[in-house]
Order: C-alpha cells, then sequence, then structure tokens
C-alpha cells in the first residue's frame, strides 16, 4: 500500500488533521511544538459516492472501499537538514513516504503557539521546501562522489548519474525542488532511483479555523489573503493545488455518526467538510486510479496505477486472474448509473469485451474472464 506523509512546521494541526484523516486518536496533538516525535501511522478509507451507487444496484451486503496509508510525520524546523530539532530523523521519515501532504497554518491565533513567532503562510512553506532541498544537494553530492571511480572506468550508469546531478544540483541551488526539473523520460527514470525528498509529489493543505473556514469568501479576513498567496505559490512554484480544510472542524466531525456530523456542517453553512477531497486528492497524487466489481456479496473498489492494463489490474484480485487472463467485460461507471443494470448496458452496447491491450480507465466496472 502507498503512503502519504502529512509534513509542516510544529504545531501546524498535522496531528489534529491526522486523527481526523484516520478516525481515531492515535496522534497526541498539543500547544508545543515537537509533540510528535515518531511517526503515527493509519490506514484510510477514500471517500467515493459511485460504491454507494453500485451497492444500491447490486443490493449488496458489504462496502469495500479503496484505502491508502497516512503517516504523521513530526514537525521539521529551519536547519533539519543539519540535524536541527531531530532533523535527520524526520528527513528520514519523508523519504519512506511515496507522496506529501504539506499542512500550512492560514489563520491568526494568538493563542496557538507559532514556531516562527508569527503567521506567514509562504515563508513556513519555504522553510519545508529549502531543508528538503539542502537534504537532497548533500544526497547528490555523495552519490556523484561514489560514482566518479566507476565513471572514470566508463560504466554508463555512473556517467549518467554524474551527468544528473551535474544538472539538477544548480536548479536545486536555485531554490526550485526536483520535481519542477525540466528532465527527459530516461532522466525521470534515472531520478527515481535518487529518492530525493523533493522530487515527491506534493499537495497543500491550508489550515483554517473554524469561522475562517464558514466565511472564507469574505476579502476582509487575514484568511483569504493567506489561501489565495498559498494557492497562487502551490501553482507556480509546484505545479500542483491546493485543499482548504480546518483541521479542528474535521477532528471532531470524526467524533460524530455522519447525519450529526452533515448537521454540524449545514450549521456551520458549510456543504463539504474538505477531508474528503483532501484524500481522494492525495489518492490521484500517488498515481492511483479505482476499477470496480459489485454484485450480491460484495461492491467492492480495486487501488491500481494510472496506465495499468487489464491483465495487471486483474492481479490486484488474484495472480491467478493475471495469469490466465482472457478478457474483462468492461462497463463505464456513468453508463451502468445511467442505465440501472449491466443487462440494460449490454442491451444498449455499453458493455465492451476489452483484451490484453486495454488501459482501465478510473470508474471501469469489470468482470473478468480467465483460465488457469
Amino acid at each position: 500500500m502507498l503512503r502519504v506523509g502529512i509534513v509542516g512546521l510544529p504545531n501546524v494541526g498535522k496531528s489534529t488533521l491526522f486523527n481526523a484523516l484516520t478516525r481515531s486518536r492515535k496522534a497526541e496533538a498539543a500547544n508545543f511544538p515537537f509533540c510528535t516525535i515518531e511517526p503515527n501511522i493509519g490506514i484510510v478509507s477514500v471517500p467515493d459516492s459511485r460504491l454507494d451507487r453500485l451497492a444500491t444496484l447490486s443490493h449488496s451486503q458489504k462496502i469495500i472501499p479503496a484505502a491508502i496509508e497516512v503517516v504523521d510525520i513530526a514537525g521539521l524546523v529551519q536547519g533539519a537538514s543539519k540535524g536541527e530539532g531531530l532533523g535527520n530523523q524526520f528527513l528520514g521519515h519523508i523519504r519512506e513516504v511515496d507522496a506529501i501532504i504539506q499542512v500550512v497554518r492560514c489563520f491568526d491565533n494568538e493563542n496557538i503557539h507559532h514556531v516562527a513567532g508569527t503567521v506567514d503562510p509562504i515563508r513556513d512553506i519555504e522553510i519545508i521546501s529549502t531543508e528538503l532541498i539542502l537534504a537532497d544537494m548533500a544526497s547528490i553530492q555523495k552519490r556523484m562522489e561514489r560514482q566518479r571511480k566507476a565513471a572514470r572506468s566508463g560504466d554508463k550508469i555512473a556517467k549518467a548519474e554524474i551527468a544528473l546531478g551535474e544538472k539538477l544540483l544548480p536548479h536545486l541551488n536555485a531554490g526550485a525542488p526536483a520535481l519542477s526539473a525540466d528532465l527527459s523520460l530516461e532522466e525521470k527514470k534515472l531520478l527515481s532511483s535518487f529518492y530525493l525528498l523533493s522530487a515527491k509529489p506534493i499537495l497543500f493543505a491550508a489550515n483554517l479555523q473554524e469561522d475562517d473556514l464558514a466565511h472564507l469568501e469574505e476579502t476582509s479576513r487575514p484568511a483569504f489573503k493567506y489561501v489565495q498567496q498559498v494557492e497562487e505559490y502551490a501553482k507556480n512554484n509546484f505545479g500542483t493545488s491546493l485543499v482548504v480544510i480546518s483541521a479542528q472542524i474535521e477532528s471532531e466531525l470524526a467524533e460524530l455518526p455522519s447525519e450529526d456530523a452533515a448537521e454540524y456542517l449545514a450549521g456551520l453553512g458549510i456543504s463539504d467538510s474538505g477531508v474528503g477531497l483532501l484524500i481522494r486528492k492525495a489518492y490521484q497524487l500517488l498515481g492511483l486510479r479505482t476499477y470496480f466489481t459489485y454484485g450480491p456479496k460484495e461492491t467492492r473498489a480495486w487501488t491500481i496505477r494510472a496506465g495499468d492494463k487489464a491483465p495487471a489490474a486483474a492481479g490486484v484480485i488474484h495472480s491467478d486472474f493475471e495469469r490466465g487472463f482472457i478478457a474483462a467485460e468492461t462497463i463505464a461507471y456513468d453508463d451502468l448509473n445511467t442505465l440501472g443494470s449491466a443487462s440494460k448496458c449490454r442491451e444498449q452496447g455499453k458493455l465492451r469485451i476489452e483484451g490484453r491491450e486495454y488501459e482501465v480507465q478510473d470508474g471501469d466496472v469489470l468482470e473478468f474472464r480467465f483460465n488457469v
């Protein structure tokens, strides 16, 4: 299972958000820096309304959603790449995840301590980004030194790694993450073996107070300005997006039954809590997609990587399905949702028989033919 790590400065709401995502109290959330030392790990279900619809159509006894692993990583501080604030240990935890959610404080509250003394979302993002980049530069320099002898002997891989390092170092030194480097397809493949921190796909979560989330369109509020700044910075510097959440609201919602949670949100004038969108975007950030199987016993979301072909998708269920793959009976979710049954989809020509080269699409409803 792929992992997404929650990172940020100390005391910006990471642990509170983790507890909300995992509907637990595994992570200690307190008003002081470094209340988290060892990472907390939890499994998060990916919300998907399509599952409920398919379960209704098939009268399923059970629904099984897709899931990802979420890691709550202790706060980084300036100087982490040199060991400040147990930085080496925390950077090591980031190295073990596949993608990053960076929580950014976008609210003023004098009762909640900020490690830098003031609220400045862009400064906070740049502190984290700089520490990841500095750690990457040190890692690349060490790797290049190790490969120089082999490169002088004519080793092609060593030469390619040194060339990539020489291309990356000026880019990183300019303050840009490895993620934004202009690389060829071959260079990107080689980059994956470097395990760079700033090369990991990233998503930003703007953390607001309850009152700010309910009145986010009021331009006079500081939160409005903070969110606009982070959204623009994320797009221009990382080519990524922003999700607005309130970790405190999410934490309170996690304690409530679904009906009470909906009523609570309505009382705040909010239609969506934001946490569902954050999970779905993290799932996509990891390069994951969903296909479905459904029937009277269960309706289930299966996780594949974007670009996977039908035999690989079958193998997610069981290796025998991939080994003996013959074909995949395929219906697009939208067609099944509209027509209401597989038999009607067949009558309307919406049920297709796909072979080994078919690239499974997000939302496909599949039944595999196989023979072992």
